[in-house]
């Protein structure tokens, strides 16, 4: 067994495969108690004082967010100064529901979002720009081909110098936490393919896999350029870990051959920059990858976070994975850790560490978010919690 880690020695060692002191326990997201905090770092010191290996994540996400990229967290998102933004709602025969519509003026045209409000709608009168809530609303989507690419450009634009300095700042109250705490510093998020679903659609994703190929390329290469800029301001931050969401980069929406055409290249590009700069590189993905893992291993990609158990095949992703790739996961958070009853949680713990724990690479969690707050969902964090300490020896 080895001697006694710091908590960030004890996540690095997972993430590089290696056998920790013990398995860390570390929530990939955990909403329930973000959103009863202050601040981030009352966020983080309660996470600290629960014992979980909490992760400091930069730049730190505060328990209320309301911006125009609420679903890509991390660095800021703002456009070409000479863009500008007009919104209005419309009533249109044979629609059930307000169209709220939003066009960019852009010096190489105008791209025009049109957006159904639901009554579950949580905006306003306003779209957001990069949203999940908008996918499944969409009357158009802001990019609809080609013609529209240049006018794109102008809203997805590299961090100025002022945005820059202004996160640096507000990272080194966050990194000095880190740091008193010996906690495992990340960075994030990137992305690549989720952002195509956002102003293109997901569905139109999948076609234009197989029909307009040259598009769709053209596409995910400006998303990466501009996230890669944006990746090389976290890896200059001294991170410990960078991590990008890929959660709409699964088999729901790729072949395995369109997505070794598509996404393999990029996220290759994406894992030698960070591991460059000595960082480990992770991916937030919770579901229908068992066919890629062997393309994950391949890259280079140290942990793959959000191994769901009812989605996953935890023996078959431990026996292919081990000393591969770090597993991060392992318990199911809606259906489990909201639904379930304390033994279903402490069962699904058991498992976990008992067919992924051995050998090292792996960090416990739910999966993906522990969203409620409510009597049943403390008392089976407590459940988590008290069960993972039992199991690893800590009382």
């Amino acid at each position: 067994m080895p001697k006694e880690m710091t908590s960030r020695q004890r996540m690095l060692a997972a993430l590089d495969r290696q056998e920790p002191d013990h398995t860390p326990c570390s929530f990939m997201l955990f909403n329930a108690l973000k959103s009863s905090c202050r601040d981030y770092a009352e966020f983080v010191e309660r996470q600290v004082a629960m014992g979980l290996d909490a992760c400091v994540e930069l730049p730190p996400r505060p328990p209320v967010v309301v911006n125009d990229y609420y679903n890509l967290h991390g660095l800021p998102v703002s456009y070409d100064p000479r863009v500008t933004i007009r919104e209005w709602v419309e009533r249109l025969p044979g629609e059930e529901w307000p169209i709220m519509v939003k066009e960019y003026h852009t010096p190489a045209g105008t791209l025009r979002a049109e957006v159904r409000k639901t009554p579950d709608w949580r905006w306003g009168d306003h779209v957001p720009f990069l949203d999940d809530y908008i996918v499944p609303r969409s009357r158009k989507f802001l990019i609809t081909g080609s013609q529209d690419l240049e006018a794109l450009r102008y809203l997805l634009v590299p961090l100025t110098e002022a945005e820059i300095a202004a996160f640096r700042a507000e990272a080194e109250a966050a990194i000095a936490q880190a740091r008193r705490h010996n906690l495992l510093l990340t960075g994030g998020w990137g992305i690549g393919a989720d952002l195509v679903g956002w102003v293109y659609g997901l569905e139109n994703m999948v076609y234009a896999s197989f029909d307009q190929p040259e598009f769709l390329q053209q596409l995910l290469d400006i998303i990466a350029a501009w996230n890669r800029q944006r990746m090389q301001v976290l890896l200059e931050a001294g991170i410990d870990l960078y991590i990008k969401r890929t959660w709409y980069e699964n088999l729901d929406f790729w072949s395995p051959t369109t997505w070794r055409r598509f996404i393999y290249p990029i996220l290759k590009a994406d894992v030698e920059l960070a591991h460059e700069r000595g960082v480990r590189f992770g991916c937030l993905i919770t579901s229908k990858c068992m066919p890629l893992l062997d393309y994950f291993a391949e890259l280079g990609v140290d942990v793959l976070i959000g191994v769901d158990p009812g989605e996953w095949d935890l023996a078959e992703a431990k026996r292919r994975l081990s000393g591969r790739v770090c597993l991060w996961g392992g318990v199911n958070g809606h259906l489990t850790v909201e639904q379930g009853s304390p033994e279903e949680v402490r069962a699904e713990v058991r498992r976990a560490m008992q067919v992924l724990a051995p050998g090292g690479g792996f960090v416990l969690s739910p999966v993906d978010n522990v969203r409620e707050d409510t009597p049943r969902s403390r008392e089976n964090v407590q459940a988590l919690i008290d069960e993972w300490r039992r199991l690893t020896g800590q009382g």
